[in-house]
């Protein structure tokens, strides 16, 4: 254990102040809360205070900051997406992901590593072709390579795989991996320091709505008054939208992971196979952050399985045959909210007041910072900004869906 930091342990004068204040008791009124101290509640309060100058905002979690799927997740960010409005809205993340640390003062380990998506079939390979063209057109770089490329860059890879053969990739180099945990702290630090409050264990028991407009909110710990709204709460998005009686195509699956011991470093890439249903990346600490396509069932359960971890495991084995004596640390589960075209529901909905940020099913975490930004302008303007318009809840009676299936359904 470093020496300043066992100091710091038993010292009983800090010198440092704590990351963000606790309070003990809410306010009669807030002009915004946000339901959900995940990062994308957190980082709309953030910019809602930095940009429009609201800090009246309560930021209400019934469990404890980051304890979602912020701190489940896998921590890829990426912009090699399917569609036109899918990939601005990633490239836009990207950018503001690689400002973050300046913009928040706060080191967030962002560490582009570039990122494979293998085919093991023709047909996955058109898909990726498609992707490498949708993307070049909007000014991402990605482009597809051949197996000779793929083993030059990530020369540990066995190409053959077992039988499925690995015939191309789609390579996309800003692809990065962050410290999750601290993009939640560091958002929770800024948003705090500009006047917003964050009430960790306390929990939404109601959502008060008059003549189809939001006045309030019922908590464990007494009312607010407000007419602002906005649910951040990815798979517990159901629950929150029945106290307002709105319905949406949400399904809640698990999607788990798990993490090795540490290793020395050797892996630098993100490596996602689109066939065999599973990625894996290298932390800083040298583990190896590993999972898999959604579980095929609809449960809102956080418990992980064994046969998760079977399945992936012989998987990874088939890429990477010198892993079978490594040991898995511990595995996880999340709860992914899933929508029919597998791209996020924002913005307004026909509750006046009541805005929604959800969908996110595999791909949330690398959309934080562009969800902050976008939600904090629809808050402010009671009006979306064009970028997320596409996402909008009335797309699904308009027939205008965006089908992100072939770029999210397993290239977390």
């Amino acid at each position: 254990m470093p020496l300043r930091l066992l100091r710091f342990g038993l010292t009983k004068e800090y010198s440092e102040p704590r990351m963000f204040r606790r309070h003990d008791r809410l306010r009669d009124h807030y002009d915004v809360v946000i339901i959900g101290a995940g990062g994308h509640g957190l980082a709309a309060a953030y910019y809602l205070a930095r940009d429009y100058g609201i800090t009246n905002v309560a930021v209400l979690d019934k469990g404890y900051l980051g304890g979602g799927n912020t701190g489940r997740n896998t921590a890829i960010v990426r912009a090699n997406y399917l569609t036109p409005d899918g990939v601005r809205f990633y490239q836009e993340s990207l950018r503001l992901f690689r400002e973050l640390s300046q913009d928040l003062d706060y080191n967030l380990f962002y560490s582009e590593r570039g990122h494979f998506t293998l085919a093991h079939t023709d047909a996955t390979l058109r898909t990726m072709r498609w992707r490498a063209e949708v993307n070049k057109h909007l000014g991402v770089d990605s482009r597809v390579i051949g197996p000779d490329e793929i083993w030059k860059i990530c020369p540990t890879m066995d190409i053959e795989c077992g039988h499925s053969p690995v015939v191309g990739a789609l390579f996309h180099p800003p692809g990065a991996i962050v410290r999750h945990d601290a993009v939640a702290w560091a958002y929770a630090r800024e948003a705090d320091r500009r006047g917003v409050e964050i009430h960790q264990q306390t929990a939404v028991t109601a959502i008060n709505v008059e003549k189809g407009r939001v006045i309030g909110v019922e908590t464990d710990k007494g009312t607010i008054r407000t007419n602002r709204v906005l649910s951040a709460v990815a798979g517990y998005t159901p629950r929150i939208t029945r106290m307002v009686g709105l319905r949406t195509p949400l399904v809640i699956q698990p999607l788990q992971a798990c993490v090795t011991e540490p290793l020395k470093p050797w892996l630098d890439q993100i490596v996602v196979s689109a066939n065999l249903h599973l990625y894996v990346s290298q932390s800083s600490r040298g583990e190896l952050v590993m999972g898999a396509s959604l579980d095929p069932y609809e449960l809102h359960s956080e418990r992980s399985t064994l046969d998760f971890v079977e399945g992936l495991a012989s998987h990874l084995l088939d890429l990477f045959p010198f892993l079978s004596g490594v040991k898995v640390n511990r595995q996880w589960a999340g709860m992914s909210d899933m929508t029919p075209d597998f791209s996020p529901i924002m913005g307004k909905t026909p509750i006046n007041g009541f805005y929604l940020d959800s969908g996110w099913g595999t791909w949330g975490f690398k959309a934080t910072p562009v969800c902050g930004t976008t939600m904090a302008y629809t808050l402010a303007h009671d009006e979306e900004p064009e970028l997320i318009r596409p996402f909008r809840l009335a797309r699904f009676n308009e027939y205008e869906l965006v089908g992100e299936k072939g770029a999210a359904s397993v290239g977390h």
